[in-house]
This record gives structure tokens, sequence and C-alpha cells, in this order.
């Protein structure tokens, strides 16, 4: 598990400019493939630390520390996906075909469910396939735990989700306009092939993207030629009881759009939240929070395709019971690496 995570870390910088340059939805503001390459980060270093042959446990961590910095939509759902897969893997000491679909099933479920407008055609569909494929083998359904029984089922997840992400260009329109597939999709897909190769002993597959629409090193940022977007994006945790965590969702999402709300971890009286918004009015989503609680690691995001400055953040609080990771809580210029 630690070198899956430590592979897809080194797949994604190295597929990160040209995932930023197909990043047209559901914003076009050209980072997602920074996006996901730092949350990795995080959650790359968190499993290197850890001291543990449970590998739920260790996903756990480096779910929940990727969940404390990620960036971005496609961050945070990459953390959810690591926090909820970590669950049906708890006091496992070893991968099966059996386990992997049951993780697969949970985090899908759990990944759309975060969102308050979730949406096919993204790296939800990919994940969904993925799953689907994974627990309908034959080694899941009939409990085969030897190895050959998940080499089977993995490659059966990887062509599952090749497919759904050639699909995504067919299902949003503004990727059938633009001729790309989705950007979170293929981030996604990488991490995928990372997993594969880190559980049977093989290389990264280099060919694994030859032929998606947009993935050509030839072709331009489609980003920078979409019309530019106004308003910001707004990160944070905070700590929230069950009411006060459904009414922020509530009035999240008439102030703005690509809500995203997912459970850290329990607190006193509740959750620690993550939060994620898209909003055309930063100051009126920071008065909200503070009078639901007191907003951590907070970000302030412009969300257009030329700019991608984060502004003077009102409150940056650490959280002490995790370190801070690179990414966490910081400004950033990047477009990509």
């Amino acid at each position: 598990m630690k070198r899956w995570l430590s592979n897809a870390e080194v797949s994604l910088g190295n597929h990160s400019d040209r995932l930023n340059a197909i990043n047209i939805f559901p914003v076009a503001d050209g980072d997602t493939g920074t996006n996901l390459y730092l949350t990795l980060c995080a959650a790359t270093e968190a499993a290197a630390e850890a001291d543990t042959a449970d590998i739920g446990e260790l996903l756990g961590l480096a779910g929940r520390a990727a969940m404390e910095s990620a960036r971005g939509n496609s961050g945070t759902l990459f953390s959810v996906f690591l926090t909820s897969m970590a669950e049906p893997l708890a006091g496992a000491v070893r991968l099966s075909a059996p386990l992997l679909g049951a993780a697969l099933q949970r985090a899908q479920l759990r990944s759309w469910s975060v969102l308050s407008d979730p949406v096919p055609g993204t790296m939800l569909s990919v994940l969904e396939a993925a799953a689907h494929a994974a627990s309908d083998s034959e080694a899941a359904i009939t409990g085969d735990d030897s190895n050959a029984g998940l080499a089977l089922t993995l490659r059966a997840m990887m062509d599952a989700a090749l497919a759904a992400v050639v699909d995504t260009e067919n299902q949003l329109d503004a990727l059938t306009e633009a001729r790309v597939v989705d950007a979170g999709g293929v981030g996604f897909l990488l991490i995928l092939d990372a997993l594969r190769a880190a559980a049977l002993g093989e290389e990264l597959q280099e060919e694994l993207l030859d032929g998606l629409h947009g993935y050509d090193v030839q072709a331009p940022h489609i980003h920078a030629h979409m019309p530019r977007m106004e308003g910001v994006e707004v990160m944070c945790t905070i700590n929230l009881s069950p009411l006060d965590a459904a009414t922020l969702r509530l009035q999240l999402d008439e102030m703005g759009d690509s809500v995203i709300m997912s459970a850290v971890s329990p607190v006193e009286d509740g959750y620690r939240w993550r939060v994620h918004v898209h909003t055309p009015d930063a100051g009126a989503t920071i008065d909200l929070l503070r009078q639901l609680g007191e907003p951590m690691n907070l970000s302030i995001t412009e969300l257009s395709a030329d700019g991608h400055e984060t502004r003077e953040l009102p409150v940056i609080t650490p959280n002490p019971d995790f370190p801070v990771f690179p990414g966490a809580g910081e400004t950033s210029k990047a477009h990509g690496l």
C-alpha cells in the first residue's frame, strides 16, 4: 500500500501538466493535475511514516492526512476515496480480490454521497465502473483470496476504468464539445494503475493513455481557451454537530455549487468535516462558516483559467492532531509542476 501511494505520486507528478491542460469541468481552471498530485503527496508522506501492518489503518491515516490538505474537487474526492476504502480493510494485513471489491464499493458509494450534486462523466464514474468490475469478478464473488484471483480482479478493474474514462467524453456536453476526456477521470485511472502495479509487482502501463482525446503532448492547453469563471473556491476543515453539518450543506447549496462535505474524524459532539464549495461571494461563505464553528486550514482560490491565485486568508488554524503537510493552508500560484 505504501508502494501504491508512492508510485501514484510519481505518476501524477509526471502527468500533472497534461491533466491541467484538459481540465475544463466543473471549472476550466487548469489545476486538476496539480490538486491531485499535492493531495497525494500528503497521503504518501503520512503512509510512509505509519508503523502498522494493518492496511486499513494505513490507508485511514493516509486518507485523513490527505483530507486535511486536500486541493480542489479532485483532491477532496481522492481523500474521501482513501478514507472510505480503508474501512472494509480494517484489520487486514494483505489485499485480496474480495477485500478489494468490498473496499472499492464502499469508496464509490461514499464518494457519490459527499457531493450535493454528483455528476456522471467525472472521476465518480470511473470509480463506479472500477468498483463494479472488482466486486463482480469471479474471485470476489467466490471468496477466492489467492494472488491469481487478485491479479485477475485488478486487470478487470483496469479494463472497466479505462472504458469509463473514454466514455466521459460522451457524458458531459463540455467535454464532448472540446473533444477531451475528463481530467479527474484520467488522474484516477493513473492512481488505479499504480495500485495494480504495486500489488502485482509490475510496472506502470506507459501506453495506458495512448489515444485518449486531448491527451497528446502536442495538444494545446484546452482550459486556457475556455471562458473565464467568476467566483472563488473555498475550502476548510471545521468541527460541526450533525445538525450544524446538515444546515451548512443546505446553505452552501443555496450560495454556490460543487459542494463537497466529508467527515474526517469524530470529535466531541460531532465530526471534523472537510468542506469545499465554489461560490461568488467568499465573504458571505466565511461568515456562514463562522456562525457554525471555527474554520481551519482555510483557503480561498480564484476560479479562473488565467488567475489561479489564492487570496489572503482570513484565518489559518492548523489542527494540532494532524501534521501540516506541504500544501496545507498555503497560498499558491502554481499552474503545474
